[in-house]
């Protein structure tokens, strides 16, 4: 029986020839400063000519967006990304929706293949749960579809009053592994940490492989901190005195009123499972700070692993994060270009980029053509 082989979208042949069926004369793509490559290559696989867009700042850093071609009735299409400057790539963003909206565009979509602040998706602390926040912003500016790829929660997308499209890039990553990795089946996928043990687990049942999980902590977890609201309330009597005898001979007393919560003692890092004479694929959905990603190989390769790989969706690799992994021992990174990330691979020689733009042009696609999306999300399969 002949066995379908994975791949990014199948086939890719007629999702190239689809991009024939789209009506150019009313559809916009236009682009902000934080990633125009990626932008002009979804343009090219769609067969239609990047809007004309400029996208400035003043000398006092005020963002200026100038659309030159009419928008009104049309469907727009921005392609804006998270990159180091988020901020500016949100504004950016903000005001071109904005912009759209005022001069009369049927539709605004916001293609965002990394969403900036989705990390600071849960309370912490005295602080906020700010990708809430953006995601405000962007309905109030006028967007009304969101496409993005490999959100760090799913959650993310109820914190919007609009359709988001969660795109995976896991396809093209399996696929990467199957085709570039040499005798991929003498591999182990690693979750450097249980919290990422759900995706590597998919990934291993995906490739038949097997699963381990690195353990514990090098560093005080942030939920351990002090602060003041760990401060114990006042001791006082918990039964009330005006209870019953036979209630306050049923009720506990607590000596200190409120137990206080124990403190959290994180184990050193320890390995479940077996790594030894194996080839180490560790998966995340970011790359940013890499210590973690960096330590995690260093234990890999004390417990006997004969090569190390790094898979991840978004590549940020902020501050001196090409550096520390050229002196690693990992032997690869591999990331899409969500991001752009030119200047790291020349300080890198051991990153690896795969190209996304054809996912994104068929999601484009689909959505102006008004047919569904499951293609995208449950056309996967595997060879043996």
């Amino acid at each position: 029986m002949s066995k379908r082989r994975l791949g990014s979208v199948r086939p890719p042949k007629r999702c190239r020839s689809d991009m024939d069926n789209i009506s150019t004369s009313d559809i916009v793509i236009i682009n902000g400063n934080s990633h125009p490559d990626l932008a002009n290559s979804v343009a090219e696989r769609m067969g239609i000519k990047n809007g004309g867009c400029s996208v400035f700042h003043k000398s006092n850093r005020e963002t200026i967006v100038e659309i030159s071609d009419s928008v009104r009735g049309k469907d727009i299409y921005i392609i804006q990304t998270g990159t180091k400057d988020a901020n500016n790539n949100i504004m950016e963003l903000l005001i071109m929706a904005y912009a759209c909206k005022t001069s009369s565009a049927r539709s605004i979509v916001g293609v965002i293949p990394y969403l900036p602040y989705s990390k600071q998706c849960k309370m912490r602390k005295r602080g906020c749960i700010v990708s809430k926040l953006l995601a405000k912003m962007m309905c109030t500016s006028g967007l009304t579809h969101i496409i993005t790829m490999d959100l760090h929660q799913k959650e993310i997308q109820g914190f919007f009053d609009i359709p988001v499209d969660n795109l995976r890039a896991s396809p093209f990553l399996l696929q990467y592994i199957q085709e570039s990795i040499p005798d991929y089946r003498n591999s182990v996928i690693v979750a450097r940490n249980p919290g990422v043990a759900k995706k590597a687990n998919s990934y291993a049942e995906r490739l038949r492989l097997g699963l381990a999980v690195i353990h514990g902590e090098q560093k005080e977890a942030e939920s351990d901190e002090v602060d003041g609201r760990y401060s114990p309330p006042p001791t006082r009597n918990s039964t009330p005195q005006h209870a019953p005898s036979s209630s306050r001979q049923r009720t506990t007393s607590v000596s200190v009123g409120v137990p206080e919560h124990p403190v959290k003692v994180k184990p050193p890092l320890t390995i479940v499972g077996d790594v030894n004479g194996r080839i180490a694929i560790m998966v995340d959905d970011l790359i940013d700070d890499v210590q973690a990603f960096v330590a995690a190989a260093e234990m890999l390769k004390d417990n006997g692993a004969c090569k190390i790989y790094v898979l991840a969706t978004h590549g940020l690799l902020s501050s001196d994060a090409p550096r520390l992994l050229e002196e690693s021992v990992i032997d690869e990174i591999v990331v899409t270009n969500t991001i752009p990330h030119e200047v790291q691979k020349l300080q890198c020689n051991k990153i690896k980029t795969i190209d996304i733009s054809i996912l994104i042009a068929e999601a484009i696609r689909r959505i102006h053509n008004k047919e569904s999306m499951s293609y995208l999300f449950r056309n996967v399969t595997l060879e043996d």
